[in-house]
């Protein structure tokens, strides 16, 4: 199966400019690459998305080039922002672009193969490169009337300081003919002939086609394909948690929570999720679909999702790790198996409380429930009392019973108990 082909099952085509297709078919391998902004530590899930161009790029036999954009980083891409960016130093960038490659190499094979991958930075060639020359030798290439019909431009434009919107600065206008020339130095440089990315990047994209032809003369021909965005059955973007977006970095996003978001997808969302994160192929996906439709409860589809991307992403051993951590609050697993980390992350969103550790000696189980976590739990001693005698009432997974005198349950990391009220609340104690 070719690339385009690949991608329009998986639902992961959305435009290319006429004869892509065949020069990927008449000329492999070629040279593609995509442009990864590194204004953050980490790539998060919707770069994923981007990254898996790529992967399926080089799957089709051709040469992958992930271009992290160190100058380019420092500007700002005005696509899909409606105010300027906050500035990041060289020294700050670096930094961010060393995270990204390595999560890269955990997606594509960097050989010296003819399919080999490759990381580039276009701060290498930006930065010995004058405002003068960079004028005189590609500016002129462009109109000004070109440069403003661009959505991302159209969008900003009408913005002044009477009317209270953000407007663009000549910094992020010019955006758009800088990765033009990456795309120029690129093809003249290294073969590249192709520039692929999200859809909100078409215009950016052809802006490099447009310079590399009238730059080459008239001669040059580049070609540009554009995957779709990845948004939630009911059209907002796909990518972020209840806490906030969720990062490629076990630092930023542990490999509980990310294993976490992709198995609580929606079921209207698994089936396209499945396509483009996994390299699952078609028919192993209907199986999934058909399994998942006869059972949707045992949630077939979202484990398969999770476990996948989860491995490729952190690794087995993480993967069985945040298993183990989704079995202990939801399969009755061994809570003592958990570090604290985990153990933190596994009850993110339940009551924390704290006890002082000098009353433990002095507490039996009513009250610790009621009285020393100041109601929380139950509003009362009675109240525990009740629901204990009905087996409702657990510490640390022990049943407990209002009669027992002495916490002789064992703590959690010598400081945590887990106490469930009922089937579903959970709260977490802390002694201090």
């Amino acid at each position: 199966m070719n690339l385009i082909d690949e991608l329009r099952w998986r639902g992961m085509f959305h435009d290319m400019m006429p004869g892509t297709e065949e020069h990927l078919r008449q000329n492999a391998p070629i040279t593609g690459y995509i442009g990864f902004d590194p204004t953050a530590p980490s790539l998060h899930i919707g770069n994923l998305a981007t990254i898996m161009l790529l992967v399926h790029l080089q799957r089709a036999g051709h040469r992958p080039l992930a271009l992290v954009g160190g100058a380019t980083g420092m500007i700002g891409d005005p696509s899909g922002k409606s105010a300027e960016r906050n500035l990041l130093d060289e020294e700050a960038l670096r930094r961010n672009q060393a995270g990204i490659r390595a999560q890269l190499e955990k997606f594509l094979v960097f050989d010296d193969s003819p399919t080999g991958a490759r990381v580039v930075n276009n701060y290498d060639w930006f930065k010995e490169f004058g405002f003068l020359q960079f004028l005189r030798e590609v500016g002129k290439h462009l109109t000004v009337n070109y440069m403003m019909a661009k959505d991302s431009v159209k969008r900003r434009i009408g913005g002044n300081e009477d009317s209270g919107a953000e407007g663009i600065s000549y910094t992020e206008f010019s955006y758009q003919l800088l990765q033009g020339y990456d795309f120029f130095h690129l093809y003249k440089e290294l073969g590249t002939t192709l520039q692929m990315g999200a859809s909100d990047q078409w215009g950016n994209i052809t802006t490099g086609t447009e310079l590399i032809r009238r730059m080459s003369g008239g001669e040059g021909k580049a070609y540009a394909l554009t995957g779709q965005l990845i948004t939630k059955a009911d059209g907002t973007k796909y990518g972020k948690s209840e806490t906030g977006t969720v990062w490629l970095d076990a630092s930023m996003t542990s490999p509980y929570q990310f294993y976490q978001f992709f198995l609580n997808a929606a079921d209207a969302d698994v089936p396209r999720l499945i396509r483009v994160f996994t390299l699952l192929s078609q028919e192993e996906i209907e199986a999934l679909e058909a399994e998942h439709a006869q059972a949707p409860h045992l949630r077939v589809l979202q484990k398969a999702l999770a476990k996948d991307v989860t491995i490729r992403v952190h690794g087995e051993a993480a993967f069985e790790a945040a298993l183990s951590a989704s079995e202990v609050l939801f399969g009755g697993g061994e809570l003592s198996s958990l570090d604290e980390a985990t153990l933190l992350d596994v009850f993110a969103g339940v009551p924390r409380l704290e006890v002082s550790h000098a009353l433990l000696a002095e507490l039996n189980v009513v009250n610790l429930l009621s009285d020393a976590t100041n109601g929380a739990i139950f509003s009362s001693r009675g109240e525990a009392r009740k629901m204990m005698q009905s087996g409702g009432v657990s510490l640390n997974r022990v049943k407990v019973q209002p009669e027992q005198v002495a916490l002789d349950i064992p703590l959690l990391l010598d400081k945590y108990f887990v106490a469930q009220k009922g089937k579903k609340n959970y709260f977490l104690i802390k002694l201090v």
